[in-house]
């Protein structure tokens, strides 16, 4: 069995160099070339291109890459120790889930390879059946005053289109890449029906229209129209960086990091609990939705859900619920003695 030793990972490979046949090198090149890899989203192939080089360039006892290593070579065994190894960081803190990831993406890799080259492939999937498992931390649904008090500061910083993110997240349930990089001005109000606006789920590839006004006319939206209606349109996307690039002097879409940490600045300016992340906004939505005693039909039809489990993933339990819950029952025992 091969036996590692998991150090700073080494230099990474030589991109212009092709890697051994058979080698778990290989078996990346192979994965990445696969349509079953190039289907995924953008953001869900860099995260699984990171993980699987990360694995590839760690150090063996005797120097060597663990991508040098022949595919044959590489046991269940060998697959423990090194799920073993990338669960712990160096400060001597767990890492789980990013340790479950590199092995459940490793085990989907050699999978497919394996079904293209089955006659090169051992029949034996060492990252298979490793019997990891690992309880997410649930996402803390954002409240409304809390998503009031991040506007507000989010304004006060000349943040507006991150506010307003906020707001689309929390009101109209939308993911944030959908939200940063395909909400363009032709979804709200368009030429053809000015009283929807479409929402576009990527996750599910589902397409919402979701009504602005109610059937007497009245909004059923008023924060977010008024917002939306009172913004300036700096380019196609609705979400567009509040100030000019220095370079091409235009208005830019956000880039995904740079968002990520102006949002933890507003956050904190807001005195908002750390723990609080913007997917938290579209939990928070939803539990408002259920909160309000939506049915599971009216909660998928406005969050793009295709299943009543994913809405319970969402639609956090609150002690609003379980009061509701709890009056319902006190009232039909009380009608049972009338």
């Amino acid at each position: 069995m091969t036996t590692l030793s998991l150090h700073n990972p080494a230099s990474v490979v030589d991109p212009l160099v092709s890697p051994v046949r058979g080698s778990f090198d290989w078996l990346i090149e192979a994965y990445q070339a696969s349509p079953r890899f190039l289907d995924l989203p953008a953001a869900t192939r860099r995260s699984y291109a990171g993980v699987l080089h990360r694995v590839a360039n760690y150090e063996l006892k005797d120097g060597r890459r663990f991508g040098s290593l022949p595919l044959t070579s590489i046991t269940p065994g060998a697959a423990d120790q090194i799920y073993a190894k990338l669960k712990i960081r160096p400060d001597g803190s767990k890492r789980l889930r990013s340790a479950m990831l590199s092995m459940r993406v490793c085990q989907r890799a050699w999978s497919v390879a394996q079904r293209r080259y089955s006659s090169e492939m051992p029949a034996l999937n060492p990252f298979a059946k490793m019997g990891i498992s690992y309880r997410p931390t649930p996402t803390r649904p954002v409240t409304y005053a809390e998503l009031i008090r991040f506007v507000a500061m989010a304004d006060r910083l000349g943040d507006h289109s991150i506010g307003t993110a906020a707001m689309l997240a929390y009101f109209w349930l939308q993911r944030q890449v959908d939200i940063l990089e395909r909400l363009s001005w032709e979804h709200y109000r368009p030429a053809d029906a000015p009283g929807i606006v479409r929402i576009f789920h990527h996750k599910t590839h589902e397409m919402i229209d979701i009504p602005l006004v109610d059937t007497d006319g009245s909004p059923l939206w008023p924060e977010m129209c008024e917002r939306l209606d009172h913004t300036c349109r700096r380019g196609p996307l609705i979400i567009m960086r509040d100030r000019p690039d220095r370079l091409r002097k235009s208005y830019l879409p956000w880039r995904e990091d740079y968002f990520r940490h102006r949002v933890a600045d507003i956050r904190a300016a807001a005195g908002i609990d750390s723990e609080v992340k913007f997917m938290g906004l579209r939990h928070g939505g939803n539990t408002e939705g259920a909160d309000a005693d939506l049915s599971d039909a009216q909660l998928r039809a406005l969050s793009g859900h295709r299943t009543a489990s994913m809405v319970v993933t969402y639609a956090r339990t609150s002690m609003q619920q379980r009061r509701d819950g709890a009056r319902k029952r006190r009232d039909a025992r009380e009608n049972l003695l009338e």
